[in-house]
């Protein structure tokens, strides 16, 4: 067998599932799954609502019952915090027996053509980061304010928890299941943006291979973002913290 064909078959094997966090993203919900089922025929998607109050949640329902078993939903009574809304994705999706995760946001920043080459980097790697910042700032639409923020913030984190990723704070990612199941998922306590930080720094402590391939990021073009200044504060704490934490997390995560 070739190594293209032997690729060709894992890549097959490789049950995918896109998990996709929403609240109030009635505007966007139809054209984020719509597009990620027909430039990845192969893979799933799960959306978990937060209780959305504009009715994403009673629109994803109708999505799904037309998916024939493509889409799936995940309500969740309280909104409490984008990692909360993860972590119930992924433990969804690891008693269904998925073998990848890619974590997704709903607001169409994350372009679902991008979805093959990190899926095809999974092949190789334990943990895939959809990264702004590989070649170059790949973003579109964002002040020059926003961007050198977003630079800082990860010259900041990666000088804190010392991991060799550029774009630390990236919320489109894959994890392979043998990741999630060993890097205690339970114990994560970012909830937060600083939630992808948390999980990039137990996975590098845990001694997974983390690779970063190129997107390009689109700023939100419907609704509204859910950055606020309790969400700012907890992303410069939590590295902090991480630091102080590393040789008890090294003790608890060596494989």
């Amino acid at each position: 067998m070739t190594q293209g064909l032997r690729d060709s078959v894992e890549y097959h094997k490789m049950r995918t599932i896109v998990v996709i966090p929403t609240y109030n993203e009635a505007d966007n919900i139809e054209k984020i799954t719509s597009s990620v089922l027909a430039v990845q025929p192969g893979v799933h998607i799960l959306v978990v609502d937060d209780s959305s109050p504009d009715g994403t949640g009673d629109i994803a329902d109708k999505l799904s019952a037309a998916s024939e078993g493509r889409l799936h939903v995940l309500h969740r009574a309280t909104k409490d915090g984008l990692g909360r809304a993860y972590i119930a994705g992924f433990d969804w999706a690891l008693a269904r027996d998925y073998d990848a995760m890619i974590e997704m946001d709903a607001d169409l920043s994350h372009d679902p053509m991008f979805l093959e080459s990190i899926i095809a980097a999974g092949q190789d790697a334990d943990v895939v980061i959809g990264s702004r910042y590989l070649n170059g700032i790949s973003v579109i639409n964002w002040p020059l304010r926003r961007i050198l923020l977003s630079l800082g913030a990860n010259q900041y984190v990666r000088s804190m928890i010392r991991v060799p990723i550029h774009d630390c704070t990236s919320g489109y990612r894959l994890y392979r299941r043998h990741v999630l199941e060993s890097i205690g998922l339970d114990n994560v306590r970012s909830n937060g943006y600083s939630f992808q930080v948390e999980m990039s720094f137990r996975a590098h402590v845990a001694g997974f291979k983390i690779v970063e391939v190129p997107i390009i990021f689109m700023e939100r073009r419907a609704g509204q973002s859910k950055m606020s200044k309790g969400v700012i504060w907890e992303s410069v704490k939590m590295p902090v913290k991480l630091r102080l934490r590393e040789r008890a997390l090294r003790k608890q995560l060596r494989k």
